[in-house]
């Protein structure tokens, strides 16, 4: 019992002195808003100047996980990402087999062709309820993720340094006035 707690609160340790990365997305992935397309995203920890750099995040934001493990804001929006992409996937499932039911009903070969009986009213109702239905579920899944690298990074010193570094003067010098006291002069670029 004691080496099981030992070992835990060391594993504890060496998660807590394991640099904290930067995490950045593929330029066509931070471009991606509202309505977007539901495909893979794509991510890299280091400087990503060659498509080699960027991994696939996986469906579900799964290879992302353990990069936002230390941050909760982080994974309660990789949370929303992965539940929207199984509505996404569920919604798609309802949709193919609504028009299979459909489809069943007027090849069937035993009754005479029909196409607008009273099931294919409801396959087809089923259908366009399913289309309508992907508007609402696509609308910010891409979001959900892209808040998640920020909220992950947002929370690192290496993030915040840089805003920081973004204020600094990109000159300094000493000057003197009419009265003869030293002044400090800062300059910036624009």
């Amino acid at each position: 019992m004691l080496a099981a707690v030992l070992l835990l609160s060391l594993q504890g340790v060496a998660l807590a002195q394991q640099p904290a990365t930067i995490i950045r997305l593929s330029p066509e992935d931070q471009q991606r808003g509202l309505n977007g397309v539901q495909k893979n995203f794509f991510f890299t920890t280091g400087l990503g100047t060659t498509e080699d750099e960027y991994q696939n995040a996986g469906f579900f934001g799964q290879r992302l996980r353990p990069y936002l493990a230390g941050n909760p804001d982080a994974l309660a929006s990789l949370n929303r990402y992965r539940r929207q992409k199984w509505l996404f996937l569920s919604e798609r499932l309802v949709f193919v087999g609504a028009v299979g039911v459909y489809a069943q009903q007027v090849l069937d070969k035993e009754k005479e062709q029909q196409y607008f009986n009273a099931t294919q009213q409801v396959a087809a109702g089923v259908a366009v309820a399913s289309l309508l239905s992907n508007i609402f579920i696509s609308r910010r899944t891409n979001q959900h993720l892209q808040r998640a690298v920020e909220a992950h990074n947002a929370g690192l010193p290496a993030a915040r340094q840089g805003a920081l570094r973004r204020l600094q003067p990109s000159s300094i010098g000493l000057g003197a006035a009419h009265t003869g006291q030293p002044l400090l002069a800062l300059g910036w670029n624009l």
